[in-house]
């Protein structure tokens, strides 16, 4: 889809069976997955581990939103992240020759199609409910985690976005 002159998905009108409480968090998604596809689009392999200035390279960036996004959907279930998680956020951001920008980018996507698979099948009566974060068990709640998954998302598409311009310079 050429969604170069579309508004923003969040003035695009509301997500068919997608809880209203739900929209804006699921809007950031869907405009993160097009952002990351729009800005990587001509982005060099050669420069994906780079890190300016001693910043996370655009591999981190790519890693890190796919990360973010599958471990608060775990905890919105309420379970505790798996060694496979575990590992994975250990190797955010480890140079890794056979990652690629499409391998990355398309991984995020997938994440993105379940996150809003599963806000279509939240009940809008446990978005309240109490949730807990990592090994100090952090108070949130189910609306808690799905959002700061959406804001985390925005800001580091921002935050690759400043990399990939340095970098292209």
């Amino acid at each position: 889809m050429n969604t170069e002159k579309l508004p923003e998905v969040w003035l695009r009108g509301p997500l068919p069976e997608t809880p209203l409480l739900l929209q804006p968090a699921a809007h950031a998604l869907l405009q993160s997955k097009e952002e990351v596809f729009k800005y990587t689009e001509d982005f060099p392999e050669a420069l994906l581990w780079k890190k300016p200035a001693g910043r996370a390279s655009v591999g981190f960036h790519l890693q890190h939103i796919t990360g973010v996004l599958d471990r608060m959907l775990t905890y919105a279930k309420g379970k505790a992240l798996s060694e496979k998680q575990f590992e994975y956020l250990r190797n955010e951001g480890l140079e890794n020759s056979e990652l690629k920008i499409d391998n990355l980018s398309h991984n995020f996507s997938v994440k993105v199609n379940e996150a809003l698979a599963i806000f279509k099948s939240t009940p809008e009566a446990i978005l309240t409910e109490k949730r807990f974060v990592g090994r100090k068990q952090l108070p949130s709640s189910v609306i808690g985690l799905y959002f700061h998954a959406a804001e985390h998302s925005q800001r580091h598409i921002g935050q690759m976005l400043v990399t990939i311009s340095v970098l292209k310079e």
